[in-house]
């Protein structure tokens, strides 16, 4: 075990944590108690799901990112491996490519936004 003196917005914690605990607990001793953290502003809702236009073919993305550049835009015809959109990722840029060929049918998202792996970018039809 391993004593810890934390100090939080000016408070005081003694913290024993224990070591190769699988739980990941932690037990305090002679620790005031916390003080409440504010409530989290409520996340943005998300995006509305692209109109009509939307296609068939989903492009998600491989992982969670930046969205760095839009290589393509609504209209274009893609071949299967093609870049459609680049995402930002601990400083690499990571294309996100078209699993067949098409044409772009929508463009879920905008140079700048913060996307989680899994996330629709993009539809072919």
């Amino acid at each position: 075990m391993k004593n810890y003196t934390i100090t939080v917005n000016g408070n005081v914690y003694d913290v024993v944590v224990e070591e190769g605990a699988s739980t990941g607990a932690v037990a305090a001793q002679k620790a005031p108690a916390a003080p409440k953290a504010p409530a989290a502003k409520a996340a943005p809702a998300p995006k509305a799901a692209p109109a009509g236009g939307a296609g068939s073919i989903k492009i998600e993305a491989g992982a969670a990112g930046k969205v760095f550049k839009l290589e393509k835009k609504v209209g274009d015809a893609v071949k299967k491996g093609d870049a459609v959109v680049i995402i930002e990722a601990m400083k690499m840029e990571i294309p996100v490519v078209a699993p067949e060929d098409g044409t772009v049918a929508s463009i879920d998202v905008a140079v700048g936004d913060a996307v989680e792996a899994g996330a629709v970018l993009a539809t072919l039809n």
